[in-house]
C-alpha cells in the first residue's frame, strides 16, 4: 500500500468494515474483459457469501474462471476545499481477492443464507423452504487476501 499511514491493520477494525457494509462489488474476468457487480453479502469467518439466480453471465463468468476480487467501502463525507485539486473523502475500504466456490449442499446452503440475512437483520435464524433453497444458487469466496484502508473519520 502506498499510503501507509491509511492503512489499516487491527483485525477487528476490518471485522467491523464487514459488519458495517451493506455491498460488496464483485469483481470477475469474462475472457479478457473486466466484469464487476454490486451484491448483498455476508461475512463470517475470513469467508464472504453471495445468492444469485441460478443462471445468468456472473454464473458463466464464475465456472470458467473462479477467481476474483471483490470491494467494500463505507462511505463518509466530502472534504471539501478552497481549491479544486485539494477536495477528499472519508471512507473505510477493503480491497481482496478470493476464489468462488458453488455451494450444493442444502444444509450449507441454510446456513449461508442465514450469515447473508444476518449482515442486514439481527435475527440469527431464518427458515427456509426447499423450493426456495431448489431456486436459489449459493456460493462462497474463501479470502485469500486483503488490504484495508481508511481516510479521515467514518
Amino acid at each position: 500500500m502506498r499510503r501507509k499511514e491509511k492503512e489499516i491493520k487491527d483485525k477487528n477494525d476490518i471485522k467491523q468494515i464487514f459488519k458495517e457494509a451493506h455491498v460488496c462489488r464483485l469483481g470477475m474476468l469474462d475472457g479478457k474483459i473486466p466484469y464487476i457487480v454490486p451484491m448483498n453479502f455476508g461475512y463470517r469467518d475470513n469467508t464472504l457469501y453471495f445468492h444469485s439466480a441460478l443462471a445468468g453471465r456472473k454464473i458463466d463468468i464464475l465456472k470458467k474462471n473462479p477467481n476474483v476480487c471483490f470491494e467494500i467501502d463505507i462511505p463518509g463525507k466530502p472534504i471539501t476545499s478552497k481549491e479544486a485539486c485539494s477536495w477528499s473523502m472519508n471512507y473505510r475500504s477493503i480491497i481482496g481477492e478470493g476464489r468462488a466456490e458453488f455451494i450444493k449442499d442444502n444444509s450449507e446452503k441454510r446456513d449461508a443464507f442465514n450469515i447473508i440475512l444476518n449482515q442486514y437483520s439481527e435475527s440469527n435464524s431464518w427458515e427456509f423452504g426447499q423450493k426456495m433453497i431448489d431456486k436459489t444458487l449459493v456460493f462462497k469466496v474463501k479470502i485469500d487476501s486483503i488490504s484495508a484502508k481508511k481516510s479521515g473519520k467514518v
